[in-house]
């Protein structure tokens, strides 16, 4: 009798496979980047988007076991999905306090990412209501001018700080906007700012590095660093080898093959005519799985090696690729093509659909069935 999680398999138009050893190697490896400073230097994990597209609740427990102790989300239902399956790390939303969840932060243990005076007020008269002090983070804004603290709102807290009774500080943070371009000054700039408030407001550990951030050396890295894409792969040092491991494969199935004869078209709009007799096959994928339109005519996969492009505009659920160079024995409804993997990575297609390997990872479908291993390689793994 099949297992369900082989019916599943076998049921799929797409089979998404997520090496959780990578993403644990590459957080270590970042963990260790910061180490190389000579001091310690605490590394925790972003698991906002669903992990990148990965899997919180799969991922999180995952990076516990690696040695984690700190988490960072985006909004409050992710960190309440993530506090179910980690019931006593730390887990940070980046977002901060909405009106009216300040129980809903209580009730689960979760600790607020304050972006503004109103959210602390807020957050202090939950303390009071609740009779006890509330962990809480205070984001500085140093140069990206989205959330945070602007600069009289900081010299508020300095000033005043009182602002921050019944408060327990977690963390001063702040983020870069262009660590991944080391020559750029507005980094040293933001390094600045962020070292003279944390120096005026002393009494928490600090965090400035993101992913890329990593890498522009220990002056960045404070007493937290916060990688995020960087553990899934994507790389953090654009135009550079990636100093990280491949975490995702995903693979679709060929559903089926036809012959097309020179001058006809594929697909809607007939944006693609065939220059020659082709053998084109259909995948069962689209842009409902975050195989972006923009890849029309721009993309490739792979079948045993072969590259095959695709052609034709992407469809909702089915993408359409030429296959008139790969083996007719490689090529026939139920085999699988390669759309990530060895050797397409998420950057590159993302290069390839304009945009960057962050929208890849965190468009990937809901409807592949997932796959987790613990190697890259390693067949043997659970499935969900």
């Amino acid at each position: 009798m099949s297992s369900p999680a082989d019916d599943a398999a076998r049921r799929a138009g797409a089979i998404l496979t997520i090496d959780l050893g990578a993403i644990a190697a590459n957080w270590r490896g970042l963990r260790d980047a910061g180490r190389a400073g000579g001091r310690p230097v605490d590394c925790a994990a972003v698991l906002k988007a669903d992990a990148y597209g990965t899997g919180l609740a799969v991922v999180g427990p995952r990076l516990a076991v690696e040695g984690c102790r700190q988490f960072f989300v985006a909004h409050i239902d992710e960190a309440i999905e993530l506090r179910r399956v980690l019931p006593e790390h730390p887990i940070y939303v980046l977002n901060g306090l909405l009106a009216g969840t300040e129980s809903d932060f209580v009730e689960h243990g979760l600790t607020p990412v304050l972006n503004h005076l109103g959210q602390l007020n807020a957050w202090r008269a939950a303390a009071q209501r609740f009779n006890r002090p509330l962990d809480a983070v205070i984001h500085l804004d140093t140069g990206m001018n989205r959330l945070g603290f602007g600069p009289e709102d900081a010299q508020a807290l300095v000033n005043e700080r009182g602002r921050l009774r019944g408060l327990r500080l977690a963390l001063f943070m702040s983020h870069l906007v262009a660590s991944e371009e080391p020559a750029n000054p507005i980094n040293g700039e933001q390094l600045s700012r962020f070292r003279s408030f944390v120096k005026a407001m002393p009494g928490a550990p600090a965090s400035l590095a993101n992913s890329s951030g990593i890498f522009l050396g220990p002056d960045y890295h404070f007493d937290l660093m916060r990688p995020g894409a960087a553990l899934y792969g994507i790389n953090p040092l654009p135009g550079q080898a990636n100093p990280m491991l491949p975490t995702v494969t995903l693979q679709a199935r060929i559903l089926q093959v036809r012959r097309v004869d020179a001058l006809q078209t594929v697909g809607y709009g007939g944006a693609w005519r065939a220059a020659r007799p082709t053998r084109v096959a259909t995948i069962g994928l689209g842009y409902a799985d975050g195989y972006f339109r923009a890849l029309v005519n721009h993309s490739t996969v792979y079948i045993a090696e072969q590259p095959a492009p695709v052609i034709g505009r992407i469809s909702m659920d089915l993408v359409t690729i030429d296959v008139t160079e790969v083996a007719e024995a490689h090529s026939q409804p139920g085999d699988l093509v390669e759309v990530l993997g060895a050797h397409l990575s998420p950057d590159d297609l993302a290069d390839r659909a304009r945009t960057n390997g962050y929208e890849i990872m965190t468009a990937l479908g809901r409807r592949y069935h997932r796959v987790y291993v613990e190697g890259r390689g390693d067949a043997a793994g659970e499935e969900a």
